[in-house]
Formats: C-alpha cells, structure tokens, sequence
C-alpha cells in the first residue's frame, strides 16, 4: 500500500483543468507546481478512456498517480498506458449481443463503428477517435429509436447488470460504477488527510460533494451548478474565472488556507 499522503485533489478535465476551446492548461501550471512542491497527488478524472488518459496524464506530468476514466466506469493505475482488464467492457457488449435484435439495431455503439464514423459522431480526429474506441469499461452509442423502444432497450440490459446514463449526445453503458466510487477507492488506498475536488458540470457534483474542499469552476457555457449539500458548510468554493485560470486560483486558494489552518498562530 502506498504512505499516506498529505493531499489529493480529484480534478476534472474539459472545462475545468483545461481550457473547453482551445485544450490548453498552461494558466493551470503554476497550480500544478504548488501541488507537485507539496507532494499533492492529483488525480485526473474525465469521460477519457484509459488510452487516451494515459497520454494526457504524461504530457501534464502526473504519471504517477491514477486516474479515473470513462466517467468513473473504471480507473487507470499509476505509469500504466493501457486498463489492466476489458472485462467490463466485453461483459457490456455480450449483454447487447442478447438484446432482441429490432430494439438493438436502435443503439449504435463505439463497438459497432469504424473510427471514421466515431469521429463524424464526435467532432474527433480520426487518430483521436480510435482511442476512444478502446473502451475497457463502458460503452458510448447514439439511439435512434422511440422513448417506449428506448425504455424496454434499457429495461433488457438492466436485468443483466447493465446501467446507463444520457449525455447530451450519447447514452452511455457501464456497469453502473462512477466518479466518486473510484474517488473512495483510490482515497482507502493513499489515505490522504485532506483531499480537493474541482469540477464543473452536473456529473462532478458527487464529486465535488464528497471532498473536504470542493471547487466548482466557473463555465460561463452551461448554467451555474444548483447549491451543493456541503455548501452551506463552508466547503465548496465557487471561481469567477473559467477553465484553468479559475483552477489556478482556486488551488493557490485552498493551499493558503491550509497553511493557515497549519501554521499555530501567537498572541
């Protein structure tokens, strides 16, 4: 088991570490080195999958820490580049393989799909969208089909343990683990005696609320997230800036009022 650690902070990507429009996070840098100076673990978290995360998670320079990918479905271990096991996913794609065919001609997976089509359904490069293709934990598709059709495609891979969650332009499959099941995963595991999460949509509010210190990234694109439970108790922090120069401020924030919970004062 690793040592105790002093801090983790749990962070989204889009739109909150890094920039929605141009995929950049160099005003989050500063913050990231004031995390990296106090040995703070960071955890990435994002609908990504683990092929595509581990690429990301080098270039930003936290290797060495899991992150969590498809949206909480699975995780990826410290330096790993690749998911230790696609049996989530291939239990998925056998459970759809049992789906009457009239109502499973109406879900048009990954799995089903050349990575041209994935990229036409995505806005992704053709490069890019066959790494997200490599799916080990849950299963992105468009459905063509009516509400009822839908209801009784769901209610089919619901006896066999699948879940779903719509997105605003895909119905995802899982085996119904999320974001901050891998959070209290990873948590019993370096036991940190503070931990941060950083988000800014409706999917990072389990998240956010979980933490001792929640940080909801302003996205000037979507409505403001509604009040969190912990809210009230003075643990979340809300940013005024977007994207990672809200992050940054919102780290440099925290660490201060660490330090000054920390440091005994004299009268």
């Amino acid at each position: 088991m690793p040592d105790p650690c002093h801090l983790l902070v749990f962070t989204d990507l889009d739109g909150t570490l890094i920039d929605h429009d141009t995929y950049d996070w160099a005003a989050a840098k500063p913050g990231l080195n004031a995390l990296n100076a106090l040995s703070a673990g960071i955890i990435l978290a994002s609908s990504k999958t683990a092929a595509e995360m581990a690429i990301l998670r080098e270039k930003i320079g936290v290797a060495q820490w899991p992150a969590i990918v498809e949206n909480g479905a699975g995780f990826l271990p410290p330096f790993n580049t690749t998911c230790p096991s696609a049996a989530d996913y291939e239990t998925i794609r056998s459970a759809l393989d049992r789906v009457t065919p009239d109502l499973r001609q109406l879900f048009t997976g990954f799995g089903d799909v050349t990575a041209a089509q994935v990229a036409d359904m995505t806005g992704l490069l053709v490069r890019d969208a066959a790494l997200a293709q490599m799916r080990c934990f849950s299963e992105p598709g468009q459905w063509s089909g009516t509400v009822p059709q839908k209801n009784a495609f769901l209610a089919a891979l619901a006896e066999q343990g699948v879940r779903s969650q719509q997105g605003g332009r895909f119905l995802t499959l899982s085996l119904g683990r999320n974001k901050v099941d891998q959070m209290r995963s990873i948590i019993d595991t370096y036991q940190p005696r503070h931990t941060i999460a950083l988000g800014d949509a409706p999917n990072d509010i389990a998240m956010l609320e979980h933490a001792d210190i929640g940080i909801v990234v302003a996205n000037p694109a979507r409505p403001p997230l509604p009040p969190l439970k912990t809210e009230a108790a003075g643990r979340i922090i809300r940013t005024k800036e977007a994207g990672p120069v809200g992050w940054n401020w919102a780290i440099h924030t925290v660490i201060d009022r660490l330090e000054k919970n920390r440091t005994p004062t004299h009268g």
